[in-house]
């Protein structure tokens, strides 16, 4: 079943237009009742225009508002379930208690984070980097040891990997990718300025780009020829840095089993030979 349109309009909220905050919000505050509403009639109850509503569905990267809909009433079904929520951290907490909040909120994070995610941008993410010559993966600060799990993933299984993590590699990378290379740039924010020039340089070259940011418009995800996204409802930036962390890796994950999967034979041999190599080198390996 269908779900995460509630989700989706709660992470994407900060990002909408003026007039698509307003159907949002409507929507938020009676989301049984439009469920049965027509384009029409919710535009009429929350007094904006029906092409509003139309790019609101956009917006979310949903193909109408009868997907949203089907989401919305996804969302409804499952309500009567018990459900976590993120939990902050406090001063005075347990070690028992900061065991479980801090589970807790990686899990959630990862669950919300299959709502947004979606399948198809993950199979063109995968196919794209799989026939690539060249990847450069770009991330800076807490995005650039994301960038760093990945590079090292895609060295197991010999594909042809460079990262950069501060703008002069990022660039340098950049400006020597050509078609049939691909970019990946890993923001959370989808601020990052230095990123935005170095994405801007690779796709000009003719690199695809691929991105990997939170949930709602932003500077790197609007520069994507494919998008992905991680949840961004994390309540507090102390534990929301570390969900959102463990979310985007297991988008990294994800992708690199893809891409391993495209090309079996020669990842199996390609893991085994690298896995021999460094054998040498653990005491009793």
């Amino acid at each position: 079943m269908l779900k995460g349109g509630l989700m989706s309009i709660e992470a994407a909220m900060a990002s909408l237009k003026p007039s698509e905050r307003k159907v949002a919000q409507y929507i938020l505050e009676h989301p049984q009742e439009v469920i049965s509403l027509s384009v029409q009639k919710l535009a009429e109850f929350a007094s904006v225009s029906e092409a509003t509503i139309i790019r609101l569905s956009r917006s979310l990267h949903f193909k109408g508002f009868q997907e949203l809909k089907m989401r919305i009433a996804g969302d409804l079904s499952q309500s009567s379930l018990p459900t976590e929520t993120y939990q902050e951290i406090n001063a005075n907490s347990s070690i028992g208690e900061i065991i479980k909040s801090v589970t807790n909120n990686n899990i959630v994070s990862i669950q919300d984070t299959l709502t947004v995610l979606s399948p198809e941008s993950v199979e063109k993410a995968v196919q794209t980097l799989s026939r690539a010559r060249k990847i450069g993966v770009f991330g800076v600060g807490a995005s650039g040891v994301i960038a760093e799990d990945f590079k090292q993933k895609l060295s197991r299984i010999n594909r042809w990997c460079e990262i950069g993590t501060g703008f002069d590699a990022q660039a340098t990378i950049a400006a020597n990718l050509l078609p049939g290379d691909v970019v990946f740039g890993i923001s959370y924010t989808g601020q990052t300025e230095d990123m935005i020039r170095s994405l801007e340089v690779a796709k000009n070259n003719g690199a695809a780009v691929i991105t990997l940011t939170r949930f709602g418009s932003n500077p790197v995800a609007d520069l994507a020829d494919i998008q992905l996204f991680i949840s961004t409802l994390e309540k507090s930036i102390r534990s929301g840095a570390m969900a959102s962390r463990i979310a985007q890796l297991n988008v990294i994950d994800i992708l690199y089993v893809g891409i391993a999967g495209c090309h079996y034979e020669a990842s199996v041999t390609s893991l085994e030979m690298t896995r021999q190599a460094v054998k040498v080198g653990k005491r009793n390996g």
